[in-house]
């Protein structure tokens, strides 16, 4: 299992949008880079992924799973980018800013940080674990 994050303005689609949908889960489309592209066709069917609301509250709000590998994103009249399928999984007690993790010197490395434009990324395992324990979420 690998683990990811992926960034919604949640003004667009939040985490409540997701949680919504149920077990049918939704389409995570719209990508328009080629880096997060490339992400995308590694995403698993399992693969977790961290949802990260952006520009409004930017903080890990929740996971959700991988439930379906890249497609050709309906939503991209040339037909260049993928979409994945996720669905919500659980959503954080405690919702872990960007400012907190940018505190924690052992995920100075994160691309969220150092990419901060990067919709989707992956995340280490030791990462994701300390992420999970500063939001008081386990899985």
């Amino acid at each position: 299992m690998q683990y990811w994050l992926l960034k919604s303005e949640p003004n667009v689609w939040s985490i409540n949008q997701q949680k919504k949908m149920g077990l049918k889960g939704a389409a995570w489309d719209g990508v328009r880079n080629y880096q997060a592209k490339n992400y995308l066709s590694k995403m698993k069917k399992g693969d977790y992924c961290f949802f990260y609301h952006s520009n409004i509250g930017k903080e890990i709000v929740g996971i959700v799973e991988v439930i379906r590998e890249a497609f050709i994103d309906p939503s991209d009249k040339k037909k260049k980018f993928l979409a994945i399928k996720v669905r919500f999984k659980k959503r954080f007690k405690k919702p872990v800013s960007l400012k907190n993790i940018k505190k924690n010197n052992s995920l100075k490395h994160l691309l969220l940080i150092k990419q901060s434009r990067l919709s989707v990324m992956p995340i280490d395992t030791k990462s994701w674990k300390i992420i999970l324990k500063m939001g008081n979420i386990t899985i």
